[in-house]
């Protein structure tokens, strides 16, 4: 669990004490990897609370995620296709999946904990 959360950390610092910029052309390409990124976050956390974890899952689909959201946003833009807008769609549905069940998970934990305290 304290890995992602780790890296979240450790990459906002980065970006907010840097002033590296990106170029307009390339903004798509890493919005979508972002959405990626955050996909395989909250997918960790979900798989922790789940008692699922592991490492290495983690890790290589963090960097598959991003490389397959860019891979299809450059096809897109050679094919003259607005692929990245399917990245969009898969990865944004799964983000808003894991965070629905990540939701469940604490909102049951908390209740579980609630009644055995009465």
């Amino acid at each position: 669990m304290w890995l992602p959360i780790v890296g979240l950390i450790i990459g906002l610092f980065l970006g907010f004490i840097t002033e590296f910029r990106i170029p307009d052309e390339y903004s798509s390409y890493l919005s979508i990897a972002v959405l990626a990124a955050l996909d395989t976050l909250f997918g960790g956390i979900r798989s922790h609370l789940q008692h699922t974890f592991d490492n290495n899952v983690f890790v290589t689909g963090f960097f598959f995620n991003i490389l397959l959201a860019a891979g299809l946003a450059f096809l897109g833009v050679h094919l003259g296709v607005d692929l990245y807008l399917a990245a969009i769609f898969a990865f944004g549905v799964r983000l808003f999946n894991n965070i629905a069940v990540i939701r469940r998970i604490l909102l049951s934990k908390w209740t579980d904990k609630k009644e055995t305290t009465v």
